[in-house]
């Protein structure tokens, strides 16, 4: 088994490849969107937990889920709000 030795240069080149590699994935696919988590978009809404899960299940809010947190694109909320969908909800 061959030994290799690693320098501090080896390692400084390293975390600058890693970082323009990083940087090009974010530019080259950044998500502008900004995104609520489920307790901003109940406020908005003026709706209870329940409701907010009503509307997950039947589709008519978009959402992703990350770990056990429910994420909601803040375009959707807003044009849910601004549609008058929320009177029927």
């Amino acid at each position: 088994m061959a030994v290799e030795l690693i320098t501090k240069e080896d390692l400084v080149e390293f975390k600058q490849e890693l970082l323009q590699a990083i940087t090009s994935l974010v530019d080259g696919k950044q998500d502008n969107r900004e995104w609520l988590k489920s307790a901003d978009v109940m406020k908005m809404l003026s709706i209870s937990p329940g409701t907010l899960q009503t509307l997950r299940i039947n589709k008519t809010l978009p959402h992703t889920k990350l770990g056990g947190t429910y994420y909601y694109p803040k375009e959707d909320v807003q044009r849910l709000l601004n549609s008058g969908k929320q009177d029927d909800i």
